[in-house]
């Protein structure tokens, strides 16, 4: 693999150069700021998975500006692995801790995460194409509207939330998809919502999991 290989695949790209998407660099900023939030929230109450949660997060920003200034198969391994990193860690406390389970029902979520996300985003491919990219992240908001579902009764608040966070990723998701399509008509792109708007999604994820029964 060549890790240098330049990647182009967002519409305010339009050349090798380091700023060449500065609008989309800049706004990961916005995951910085809600990772100092979120880690804030967990740390007055003493939860440390919501700690890790916040690191990661904030892993995420830095790994998004490297994406989008360098561009290259490397930076794209810095942005996509914090961001898988996340998503499982936070499946992992949300199962043990909504559902009061011992640390192996966590451990099966996360096992049976991998196929169910391969099957959903195949099969969901077929009817709607590969939304510039997005489909693979199309199981996720699913995910969590199914475990707002199951906690609606044993915990509205936490369902609430849930559902809430599902709204927002969906509505991000929408923006990282429409990036390629309007490009024509708004050469900056759509992208750099999908930062935005995923940055506050994701804080106010981790601020979910820790205030969960409190």
């Amino acid at each position: 693999m060549d890790w240098f290989r330049v990647v182009d695949n967002y519409c305010e790209r339009v050349d090798a150069g380091y700023w060449s998407e500065p609008v989309n660099a800049l706004t990961n900023g916005a995951f910085l700021v809600a990772a100092i939030i979120a880690w804030r929230i967990a740390a007055r109450r003493g939860d440390r998975g919501g700690q890790l949660l916040a690191a990661v997060l904030f892993a995420i920003g830095v790994g998004s500006y490297l994406f989008h200034t360098h561009a290259q198969i490397w930076s794209m391994m810095a942005d996509v692995l914090p961001i898988q990193a996340f998503i499982l860690i936070y499946l992992y406390l949300a199962t043990v801790r909504f559902f009061a389970l011992p640390w192996w029902g966590g451990i099966l979520a996360v096992a049976a995460f991998i196929p169910y996300s391969i099957l959903v985003a195949r099969g969901l491919g077929a009817l709607v194409g590969d939304l510039n990219g997005s489909i693979g992240y199309l199981p996720v908001p699913i995910l969590i509207a199914g475990y707002a579902f199951l906690l609606r009764r044993r915990a509205p608040a936490t369902a609430r939330g849930m559902a809430f966070g599902a709204a927002m990723l969906a509505v991000s998701l929408v923006f990282r998809s429409i990036d390629a399509a309007v490009c024509p008509a708004v050469p900056l792109g759509t992208h750099f919502f999908w930062h935005i708007l995923n940055a506050v999604m994701l804080g106010w994820m981790i601020a979910v999991l820790v205030r969960h029964g409190r």
